[in-house]
């Protein structure tokens, strides 16, 4: 018989004063279940881990965890201070009991399950951003728990990442709750899903993979649809004869007055239709006016093959729309070179003096976490050289879902989805000559990628793209490709 682990009883959770995150929320999660957490970027499902884990308290409700089990979360990013420590330390902070003998046993054993080659004397920080995903999930699975927690795994995983992690989870006989965005690796791995509605904070269950949920809201909006409109001819049919009756006086008032009673009675019993998952509005990313001819030159570069540093020679020119995608397995050294190009550390490569880089690193690094929204965004409109137009600004923000109530908030505070959205508002106002983009689909919501990938793709400037999705390159026109493995 099925054994239910977790059960969350009308539990709720308020972010901060007027930001609820879980009103009344319930549901429960058997033994060996494989479940999908899905919402939009903000609805808080990181915030419902970390309810689950015990690093946050709910405000009122009932969580019941079955005594005996144990949970580890994969995060969706290295925290900051496991960056600087080695493979080794970064093991012995989630296994502190386990001597040293077993530990590097158990870190063998995992991380030949996520398949990665890591010498427990290298720093983590050295790793690629995939490399980096598959110790975070190895450092869950060596605590062996009965319920495992994942927060957006496939981020930074190339093809072959993937393909080997959804495997694993196939095979897995345990307990797991996903967050990810990635239709295909959740209609693999998935039999249930818990939607967290951002509208009304609850959470709702649904039998089946992605599609199967994405069929059952879209047949039940429009069923809703479908009665309100009934409703809604019905309530207009009534006001009219109502509007007939009360003109002729006498006693037709009262069978007016009748009559607006059942109207109100109609009213009541119209349903409240589910409200889709908002996606960010249209946008375009204005080049740089000024810029020249030559943009970026690249003559060498640099990469990692089985843990050895190659030089390779290249010549590529790069100047206005001009689109070059970098292509490369996890840890060959996409991250780095962009990186190094965009910081004008690269030997081999030469930005002309005066054009202005945007750069979107999928780590988001180059946001200040201690700036307020509002203040990162005008510091993005300052660095264009434009006035700071406060109609502009706000429409801009808004096109991102920064709302009026997001932006005072602090960059730190937001959820990962939220900070790539404000990467994209800080693009849009800075107006580059030159659009480096490492990997920035990541944490973003499905329903915004098309829109993404139009604005990238209509970019007047030179870019740069390094993308694992397949789907979404496809949608962006790409002139040139560095295959870093070639």
């Amino acid at each position: 018989m099925d054994q239910t682990l977790i059960r969350f009883n009308n539990v709720s959770f308020e972010f901060a004063h007027n930001k609820p995150i879980l009103d009344e929320v319930s549901f429960s999660v058997r033994s060996g279940a494989k479940i999908t957490l899905m919402g939009q970027n903000g609805a808080g499902k990181s915030t419902l881990f970390k309810i689950l884990t015990g690093v946050i308290k709910p405000d009122s409700g009932q969580i019941s965890i079955n005594k005996d089990m144990t949970i580890a979360t994969a995060p969706q990013v290295m925290s900051r201070e496991d960056k600087d420590i080695t493979v080794l330390s970064f093991f012995q902070k989630r296994c502190a009991d386990v001597k040293s003998f077993e530990l590097k046993r158990r870190m063998n054993q995992v991380l030949n399950a996520v398949n990665l080659v890591a010498p427990e004397e290298k720093i983590i920080s050295s790793f690629s951003g995939g490399q980096q995903a598959r110790l975070l999930l190895a450092s869950a699975l060596i605590q062996n728990p009965d319920t495992l927690l994942l927060d957006e795994p496939t981020n930074n995983l190339d093809p072959a990442g993937i393909e080997h992690l959804m495997y694993f989870l196939m095979c897995y006989e345990k307990t797991c709750i996903v967050i990810s965005h990635d239709a295909d690796f959740l209609n693999a791995i998935t039999d249930g899903v818990l939607y967290l509605d951002t509208f009304t904070h609850k959470v709702e269950y649904y039998a089946g993979n992605y599609n199967d949920v994405v069929e059952d809201i879209a047949a039940r909006i429009e069923k809703e649809n479908r009665l309100n409109a009934r409703m809604e001819k019905g309530i207009q049919e009534n006001k009219d004869k109502a509007n007939f009756f009360a003109q002729k006086g006498g006693k037709m008032r009262n069978v007016a007055k009748k009559m607006r009673e059942k109207i109100e009675k109609m009213e009541e019993e119209k349903v409240e239709t589910r409200k889709e998952d908002r996606t960010i509005r249209p946008f375009t990313i204005e080049a740089q006016e000024d810029i020249i001819d030559d943009i970026l030159t690249i003559t060498s570069y640099s990469i990692m093959k089985n843990h050895v540093e190659l030089q390779k020679t290249t010549k590529i020119l790069m100047v206005r729309r001009n689109h070059l995608q970098i292509k490369g397995p996890n840890g060959i050294g996409k991250s780095s070179l962009i990186e190094s190009i965009a910081k004008g550390t690269s030997p081999g490569s030469h930005i002309h003096p005066g054009i202005r880089v945007g750069y979107y690193r999928q780590d988001f690094s180059t946001l200040n976490f201690d700036e307020t929204v509002f203040e990162s965004l005008t510091n993005a409109l300052i660095e264009s050289g434009s006035d700071v137009n406060e109609v502009y600004f706000r429409s801009t923000a808004a096109k991102f879902l920064i709302t009026a109530d997001l932006i005072q908030s602090k960059i730190g505070d937001l959820s990962e989805g939220q900070k790539g959205l404000v990467s994209f508002a800080r693009l849009v106002l800075l107006k580059p000559g030159l659009l480096i983009l490492d990997e920035p689909t990541n944490h973003i919501n499905f329903r915004h990628i098309p829109v993404i990938a139009k604005a990238l793709n209509e970019y007047e400037g030179a870019m740069i793209l390094v993308s694992h999705v397949p789907e979404f390159v496809s949608q962006i026109r790409i002139d040139t490709v560095l295959d870093l493995e070639k």
